[in-house]
């Protein structure tokens, strides 16, 4: 029935559009608690951890049942993608410009692309590759200019992170299953590691109050929010919404520390988001809801 398909998927837009929203101020709020990277990672995740557990609980306790934590095999691939791509992104925040750490992470929903190609048989239309063209181009000119300044490891983790989620969303896309609990439970992981390191020196945080604000609202909502949104998007769609990061974080930093993009990274960025954006609304305009949700 057209009436339900369209109703899921006006769902997904609204969960995708808040886990976005939520995320475009992770970096800011990492920048502005002043830390170690690794004291960084470790109280991140540990209070994202802590507050899903009493979510959990308060959910048992109303209910009378446990809700769905993690959904077999499925789940647990995914949980381990979502904890390996926390580790990479704080790795590219602290080692590139945050411009270009949200620039690059853009490319996620491409991936996505071509991972619902390879493994869900989902084959991007012929404005998808034209689009992924345009934006290898553009993540070509920010990681050239990462080179000339000497950030090409932040860079290559921004990139890698970017592949890691895609993967970790058309996981959850496969599935079809609840997986709005398995990135909140994966940052068990990043926190174990970061704790780890940090440990033997001693956590080193300025401002906590910045780093828990994040770990223990934004980063719950905008993982289960993201998390969610495969079961009625596609990938590719799902990975879009991750633009909103790309197009409000840089803002939130040029505000808050008066920091300017380099103007590669800029141009590469404009391009970037130009391509998502104009892919966007071809998708809205030329294709019913029921293809995107057929496969």
């Amino acid at each position: 029935m057209p009436l339900p398909v369209f109703s899921d998927h006006r769902k997904g837009l609204l969960l995708t559009t808040i886990g976005g929203l939520a995320l475009s101020m992770d970096i800011p709020l990492v920048r502005l608690a002043h830390g170690d990277m690794w004291s960084i990672l470790g109280a991140r995740s540990i209070t994202t951890v802590a507050v899903t557990l009493v979510v959990i609980c308060f959910i048992r306790t109303v209910k009378g049942t446990w809700p769905m934590l993690v959904p077999g095999k499925y789940g647990l691939a995914a949980g381990l993608l979502y904890g390996c791509s926390t580790l990479t992104f704080v790795l590219a925040v602290f080692n590139t410009a945050t411009a270009n750490v949200v620039f690059i992470v853009a490319f996620n929903p491409m991936f996505g692309a071509l991972l619902s190609w390879m493994f869900l048989k989902e084959r991007p239309s012929l404005s998808t590759l034209a689009t992924m063209a345009v934006m290898v181009f553009g993540v070509g000119l920010i990681v050239h200019d990462g080179l000339s300044s000497g950030h090409v490891f932040g860079d290559a983790m921004a990139l890698l992170s970017a592949f890691i989620l895609a993967s970790a969303i058309t996981v959850g896309r496969a599935s079809r299953r609840d997986m709005g609990f398995v990135p909140l439970l994966a940052t068990a992981l990043p926190a174990i590691l970061g704790f780890a390191n940090a440990f033997p020196a001693g956590l080193a945080i300025e401002h906590p109050a910045w780093i828990v604000l994040n770990g223990a609202l934004l980063m719950p909502i905008a993982f289960w929010c993201l998390a969610t949104g495969p079961r009625y998007l596609s990938a590719a769609e799902v990975g879009m919404f991750y633009l909103l990061e790309t197009i409000l974080a840089p803002i939130w930093i040029w505000l808050i520390f008066a920091e300017t993009p380099p103007t590669m990274t800029l141009i590469g960025g404009a391009i970037l988001v130009c391509a998502i954006m104009a892919h966007s609304l071809w998708m809205v305009r030329g294709q019913p809801v029921q293809q995107s949700l057929a496969h």
